[in-house]
Order: C-alpha cells, then structure tokens, then sequence
C-alpha cells in the first residue's frame, strides 16, 4: 500500500469521526433546546389559562356587579360597595403577581433580589422543604436578558431536583462572583443516597446545563458530596 494511499485513508476516517462527533453533539444541543422551548410554551400556555378562567372570569363579576350598583344607585348600600371594591382590589394584586411570574420588575435592578422572590414562592408552595439563601448585598450590572436566563435555570433546577412530597429535603443558594465570573450555586441535601441518585441523574438535567452553557456562554456541573448534590452556575 502506497504512502499516499494510507494518507488518504488516515484523512478519511479522521473526517468521518469528526462528522460522527459534530453530529453526536448537535443533536444532544437540538434536544437540549427542544426540552427548554418546550418547558417555556408550556409556562407561557398555563399562564394565559389561568388568565382565561381566572382573571378575565373575575373582570365580567366585576362588570357585571358595576352595572348592578348603577341600575340600584339611588339604594346601594356600603356593603354591596366594599365588596365590589374588594374584588376590585383581588384583581389588581393578581395582575401585579402575574405580571411578576412573566417577567419579576426586580430583574431590572437587583439578580440577588430576584432570587430572593423566587425563593419567597418556594417557601410558600413547599413548606416541609428548608430553604437557606446567602445574597451578597450588592452585585455587578446584568442585562435583564441574562438574569432572567439565569432565573429560569435555577427555577428549573429547583423544579426537577426538589420533590414534591413530604421528603425532608434542604437546599442553599449562594451567589457570589470570583473576579470576573458569577457563581450561582445551589447544594441540595437529600435524606438517603437512593433520592440522590434519582434526582442528580435525570435526563432533564442534561438539557438544562446544556442549555444554560449555550444560552450564557458560561458553565454548569455537578458533583456530589455525603448526601449532597452541589449545582454550579457559572457565567
């Protein structure tokens, strides 16, 4: 076999393994991608749900208890009023939160704020789980595209690592930057290795790193301590 044959040969297969690599890695992007624009229709669709049966339900009561008190006005009482207020008043605070869950005002100037109403939510929806959180008092200028990918990532990271029932489970959120790279960092303790084991080795996590690394540029990994699985977010 001539010299330039086996060149020939060398060249070809180390061509095929590169398509075969490149290939390999942009289908595990498109799936990455695919699971995170899944995961936000499915928000935005449940939010215009709630929208519908909810808030647009609550304006027509509403309506429809104005035109009552024009048609009585000369014999409204104060009770009819205040109640028609109160709902008055429901509708604004469900606005306000709705407003907040599509896009929280406190992106726009503080990530570590934004965080800390997130996790207000967690506390509420997930009372037998311990939330810790460590903010640092002041933090450096992101855009509000960027934190609000990164709020996304940790609620997502919450949602498939954090279960539901009554398991006791604690988690620690630390932000914190180390010269020029920001570090988000949750550490979730788990009661026994078996829960470790499923909820730091689902698919879903995956995705959602791969996503992060491709979304911010940056990083996200995960290793594992005692009972502990510990999140990385870097940017």
């Amino acid at each position: 076999m001539s010299l330039q044959l086996c060149t020939q040969i060398i060249l070809l297969a180390a061509y095929v393994i590169t398509c075969a690599y490149f290939l390999k890695s942009y289908h595990k992007i498109q799936q990455a991608l695919q699971w995170w624009s899944s995961r936000q229709s499915m928000k935005l669709f449940l939010e215009a749900e709630k929208i519908r049966d909810g808030l647009l339900q609550e304006s027509f009561i509403i309506r429809r208890s104005l035109d009552l008190l024009t048609v009585k006005h000369p014999s409204s009482s104060t009770k009819e009023t205040q109640e028609c207020l109160q709902k008055i008043d429901n509708f604004h605070h469900s606005l306000a939160k709705l407003s907040d869950r599509l896009f929280p005002a406190s992106l726009q100037d503080s990530l570590p704020l934004a965080i800390e109403c997130l996790l207000a939510t967690w506390l509420i929806s997930h009372p037998c789980q311990s939330f810790y959180i460590d903010m640092p008092g002041s933090w450096r200028h992101e855009t509000a595209e960027r934190s609000m990918i990164v709020l996304q990532a940790l609620e997502e990271l919450l949602v498939i690592t954090v279960p539901e029932a009554v398991t006791p489970i604690s988690v620690y959120i630390t932000l914190k930057q180390q010269e020029n790279v920001a570090q988000l960092i949750v550490t979730i303790s788990y009661p026994d290795v078996s829960t470790l084991t499923f909820y730091s080795h689902l698919a879903e996590l995956d995705y959602l790193c791969e996503t992060f690394r491709i979304l911010t540029a940056g990083k996200c990994f995960y290793n594992s301590k005692n009972l502990n699985a510990i999140w990385y977010l870097c940017w």
